[in-house]
């Protein structure tokens, strides 16, 4: 005999326990991901500058091409080991960001529309305090 069929729906694809689940593996794969991207980076800068000595008469930590997204990615690109480190930390902050907009989404998809309004609220408070006044 065959079992009824069921219509599909999101309601029946966005299950609250599969909704925990994937937003669980995404922050475990973002914080594992930039831990290893880090360690990558420190390992590299080790290879590459841990021979010199360190010279504590002047600390310079700004490097002017590591303040935004496009040149650190450019520069990690490159095996720049500092615009490594920079990328691993990047995607470390921007794991919880990437998992609040996907909860927007599966709120949207469970059609659950007061979440929806506060993982928006949420989202934008995440936003304002990333980029502040660039906004």
């Amino acid at each position: 005999m065959k079992s009824p069929a069921r219509s599909w729906s999101p309601k029946n694809v966005w299950t609250d326990q599969r909704v925990e689940t994937i937003i669980g593996n995404l922050l475990r794969t973002g914080v594992l991901l930039s831990g290893a991207i880090v360690l990558f980076g420190g390992i590299l800068y080790l290879l590459q500058y841990g021979h010199l000595s360190a010279h504590y008469s002047g600390f310079n930590a700004n490097r002017a091409e590591l303040h935004a997204v496009g040149p650190v990615i450019r520069q990690a690109f490159h095996l720049d080991s500092r615009a490594i480190i920079q990328l691993g930390l990047l995607l470390l902050i921007a794991t919880p960001v990437v998992r609040v907009a996907f909860s927007i989404v599966a709120f949207a998809l469970e059609r659950d529309w007061l979440y929806v309004w506060v993982a928006l609220i949420v989202f934008a408070i995440l936003m304002f305090s990333l980029f502040g006044p660039a906004l």
